[in-house]
């Protein structure tokens, strides 16, 4: 549900658009019945598993939180009619980056792209040779010459891996629910505010061993259809609001549906739900405080939705600092 990795490639012209259609199917349905109470032990000790749209209060203050997802879909249509009317009333947007820090993230990488960039060894000299041409051809379905690909950080090439490359031309179109409720607040002159600096995730993956990078990449490197199949699973649990239980689903299925050991598929979890989730939301927490007690209105927050649920996730935090919850329409 993050927006960052595969468009920046596309800023940089590096990934053409790819125009096969997306038949991914949603693996819910199938889950084996040991898998299903796999899942289902985990979300019953998971709060605020469902719901995308919340609002917290505590005394007059009164915060919106949205839960987005950042690619172009037509079933976002609802959603945005029921959700822009906050603006109406809003005093400020909060966003995990707003369009004009995007901007500046965009100027910066066009200037000194060496963040993406590996120094010293290529990927062809850590891969084995298998994935190397696995990884190449995969590079070579989203538009990307592998020589370029060689020398690009392997978190970053994973990220661009797990997104199918038939969904690359929705990405393109930069109109998912953040891109349309910022456009909503500026319509109406509601300021906008980024949660974090825009090179946040840079400074997370500096320190991600190579071994879990590698990982990462081999993690997404399962076929195209079961690629497909995973990335529709996601957003269908989106859609019925239920993307704490669909990244589980995930989560579980990962040991067989890719070539990871139980440890590496341990590991690369642990930091997509230490670093990329619990972290962030525990350094947003104070943005949030702040900007309700420095602004006059109700405050909107709209965030990756993965980041509501959960002990360490948002909705828990703020219940921590004395708010009351309630699950609004989404």
């Amino acid at each position: 549900m993050k927006r960052l990795f595969t468009p920046l490639l596309l800023w940089l012209g590096l990934v053409s658009a790819a125009q096969a259609e997306c038949t991914g199917q949603d693996l819910m349905p199938g889950l084996l019945p040991d898998d299903r109470a796999q899942v289902d032990a985990q979300l019953g000790t998971m709060p605020y598993a469902e719901g995308n749209h919340w609002i917290a209060r505590k005394g007059d203050e009164v915060l919106h939180l949205v839960g987005t997802m950042h690619i172009s879909d037509t079933r976002l249509d609802g959603p945005v009619s029921r959700l822009s009317p906050l603006m109406d009333d809003a005093a400020l947007l909060l966003l995990e980056m707003t369009e004009a820090d995007q901007k500046q993230m965009e100027k910066g990488i066009l200037t000194d792209p060496s963040v993406f960039m590996l120094k010293g060894k290529t990927l062809p000299d850590m891969l084995s040779e298998e994935d190397w041409q696995a990884l190449s051809a995969a590079l070579d379905a989203r538009g990307m010459p592998p020589f370029i690909g060689a020398q690009m950080q392997p978190w970053y090439v994973s990220m661009l891996l797990s997104v199918p490359s038939c969904m690359t031309e929705l990405l393109q179109k930069k109109d998912g629910l953040d891109f349309r409720l910022e456009a909503a607040a500026q319509a109406q002159g509601v300021p906008t505010q980024s949660l974090e600096a825009y090179d946040t995730f840079f400074r997370l993956f500096d320190d991600i061993p190579m071994d879990t990078q590698l990982a990462m990449i081999r993690a997404a490197l399962a076929s195209p259809d079961t690629n497909e199949d995973l990335f529709e699973t996601m957003l269908n649990s989106y859609f019925t609001e239920r993307a704490a239980e669909g990244q589980i689903v995930l989560e579980v299925l990962g040991p067989r549906l890719t070539p990871l050991s139980a440890e590496e598929n341990d590991a690369v979890n642990d930091f997509m739900n230490g670093a990329l989730l619990k972290e962030r939301n525990a350094a947003w927490i104070p943005v949030i405080l702040d900007s309700l007690e420095t602004t006059e209105g109700s405050v909107v927050a709209a965030f990756g939705a993965a980041h509501l649920a959960g002990v360490d996730g948002i909705l828990s935090l703020l219940e921590k600092e004395g708010f009351t919850l309630e699950r609004a329409p989404f």
